[in-house]
């Protein structure tokens, strides 16, 4: 039984992984919406900010280039890089 429950909690520990990995948005296509529920720090206009520099400069080439974007800054970028990816 001992084994048995060894096995449960491997696998209930890994599920949060799992699903948290599944949360991450692609910063090149998110919505307003998408960008204010996943991107902590980012609300209504930060999100606004994030699709007016994308539809004038073209997709994020990486994570990192999402602090040029006025009102966010390396700080908001670090705390969120987990939950971002790119398309690029």
């Amino acid at each position: 039984m001992s084994i048995l429950s060894n096995i449960l909690l491997s696998i209930l520990l890994l599920v949060p992984v799992f699903s948290f990995a599944a949360d991450a948005i692609d910063i090149n296509t998110a919505d307003k919406a998408a960008l204010m529920t996943v991107i902590k720090g980012v609300g209504e206009k930060r999100a606004e900010a994030i699709i007016a520099y994308r539809e004038k400069n073209g997709p994020f080439k990486s994570i990192d280039e999402l602090a040029e974007v006025s009102g966010i800054g390396q700080s908001i970028v670090d705390a969120n890089r987990d939950v971002l990816k790119t398309s690029e």
